[in-house]
């Protein structure tokens, strides 16, 4: 039986990696739109578009994300779009029928200093890191309200908490991107320069996991594709969401030495204390998803290196790129 799946942010890094994945099966008809086509921020559109397209399942991989430069300058942006995504997307799924939803969400959730590796019980813990506050909190909402529709409604809403991500089709914008592919276009472009150094945000005492986006892709498709018994005997109702990484963490200065190792630099490396380090560490508890049979492929030296070669091939037409 064909299955009408809709992928919402199908040109981000995540909602890409699950289009390459899902469009080899034969039983998923995809349905993508553009952020032109379809602007999942207004109300109106997004319900008429669920009207008309008869969708049995959704991907809620659309999101407005970015590093802690970004998240710091553009408060209002990062809470405002992301709650109105989620909330138009879900209330239009199942106004619709659509009875099978996965959001995508974000380590961040998590309290600033929770135990580590932290659990999924620790939603709700503590305070959040202050430098994305506004991002969380629109996540945490994100997972409510799919446990409050599968309360209320009887639907079979599920959420996925990833671990940092990283890979092709990424941001590299100089400013808003998240770490990796900061600090790989800062190295790039100081290796075309000959720069006798680059300088890294922080201390570099930070540790950080790093999962690569086609593993994310991999972990949520089967998650989403679980037994309904299954997702439920590791979930409860209050703490439905699933955490995914790699369960293996590294320091910023460990990535960067990483990172200057495959980008070919041989300049110096220096680490400027006075800007913001954020969390002192973030590392996902996935015994859920091990559970439930899932572990990640791809380990952090080949993905940084793929991510590299990606780059090379499409340095002149990437996101985020200033021409």
């Amino acid at each position: 039986m064909i299955k009408r799946v809709f992928v919402a942010g199908h040109r981000g890094m995540v909602g890409s990696a699950l289009v390459r994945l899902l469009e080899s099966a034969p039983e998923v008809e995809l349905v993508t739109r553009s952020h032109s086509e379809l602007d999942l921020i207004r109300q109106t559109d997004v319900e008429a578009f669920f009207r008309e397209q008869a969708i049995d399942e959704v991907y809620l991989a659309a999101a407005h994300v970015g590093g802690i430069h970004a998240n710091s300058r553009y408060p209002a942006d990062f809470i405002y779009d992301n709650l109105m995504i989620q909330a138009n997307v879900i209330q239009a799924a199942h106004g619709n029928g659509v009875t099978k939803l996965l959001l995508l969400g974000s380590s961040c959730i998590y309290p600033r200093l929770a135990n580590q590796p932290m659990q999924e019980a620790s939603l709700l813990s503590g305070e959040l890191e202050s430098t994305n506050e506004p991002y969380a909190i629109a996540k945490i909402a994100g997972i409510k309200l799919c446990e409050s529709y599968n309360r209320q409604y009887k639907v079979d809403y599920r959420s996925v908490m990833p671990t940092n991500l990283y890979g092709e089709n990424d941001n590299f914008h100089p400013e808003n991107s998240h770490v990796i592919p900061a600090m790989l276009r800062r190295f790039h472009e100081a290796k075309l320069a000959n720069a006798k150094a680059v300088t890294i945000w922080g201390s570099g005492r930070p540790m950080r996991e790093f999962l690569h986006v086609d593993d994310m892709a991999s972990a949520s498709i089967h998650v989403m594709n679980l037994p309904v018994a299954d997702y439920q005997a590791v979930t409860e109702e209050r703490l439905s969401h699933i955490n995914i990484g790699t369960g293996l963490d590294c320091t910023i200065a460990e990535l960067a030495q990483t990172m200057k190792d495959i980008v070919g630099y041989n300049g110096a490396l220096e680490f400027d204390s006075s800007k913001p380090d954020g969390p002192p560490r973030k590392l996902l508890d996935i015994s859920r998803l091990r559970e439930l049979g899932w572990r990640a492929k791809i380990d952090l030296q080949s993905g940084l290196d793929r991510t590299y070669k990606w780059f090379l091939q499409n340095e002149n037409a990437l996101r985020g790129v200033v021409q």
